[in-house]
């Protein structure tokens, strides 16, 4: 997991070079059919991310943006009107089975479909009209780390490509941020020593789009607690 961490800037500097000729592409598209609506549909990690993308789509764009109950279509069988939505996959593998059953049902309704993936052959990446395919690469820690902050990153592309004032100039700085922040490992690792005894519980205070990240930990962490406020 350490290593995977390490690797963040190289992730999010692959997924800038190699996502710039799809949303370049998607841009033209959107620029001509601006959807009314956008729904992110993910799972585990990668909801985390799509709760991310909500607060940041919905501020620089002013589009609402729904997070996606893919059982209404997989198990109920409810026909969505997608017709002019904006349908985003967001999976690390692009074989979820509900997910890429939604946004096939969103095809089907008449909606943009846009995949954002680790394995551009997957079943998402073919499913969706539009594809970022992420340079995270296959992560073996359970807890993804790269993938997650690539998919962070794909949300600000998603957002440019929408017409957001989010340049692709600003976001080529991010994999050198990251690198900077990776070299105070030693200093976090002394400060986080009066922490290692701690039994019971961890509190992160959040709020907004800080939250779905303060979330990830208490998915592999039991002792921590985000707390809205």
């Amino acid at each position: 997991m350490l290593e995977e961490i390490r690797h963040q800037p190289s992730a999010l500097a692959g997924t800038l070079d190699a996502a710039r000729g799809a949303v370049r592409e998607l841009r033209s598209y959107l620029m001509r059919r601006e959807p009314q609506l956008i729904v992110l549909a993910a799972r585990g990690t990668s909801d985390n991310a799509a709760q991310f993308g909500r607060y940041l789509l919905e501020i620089t764009t002013g589009i609402p943006v729904s997070l996606a109950a893919p059982s209404v279509t997989t198990l109920y069988g409810a026909k969505l009107r997608l017709e002019k939505a904006l349908v985003v996959g967001i999976s690390q593998s692009g074989e979820s089975t509900d997910i890429n059953m939604f946004l096939e049902a969103a095809n089907a309704q008449g909606a943009l479909t846009v995949g954002v993936t680790n394995e551009g052959t997957s079943t998402l990446a073919r499913l969706a009209r539009h594809s970022f395919v992420l340079a995270a690469g296959r992560e073996t820690s359970v807890p993804a780390t790269k993938t997650y902050t690539s998919q962070l990153l794909a949300m600000y592309l998603l957002a440019h490509a929408l017409g957001a004032p989010i340049e692709l100039e600003d976001l080529d700085r991010l994999p050198g941020w990251t690198e900077s922040a990776l070299s105070l490992e030693p200093q976090i690792a002394a400060l986080a020593d009066k922490y290692a005894s701690i039994e019971h519980a961890i509190i992160t205070p959040t709020r907004s789009s800080s939250g779905s990240s303060s979330w990830r930990p208490a998915t592999w962490w039991p002792s921590a607690s985000p707390a809205r406020i």
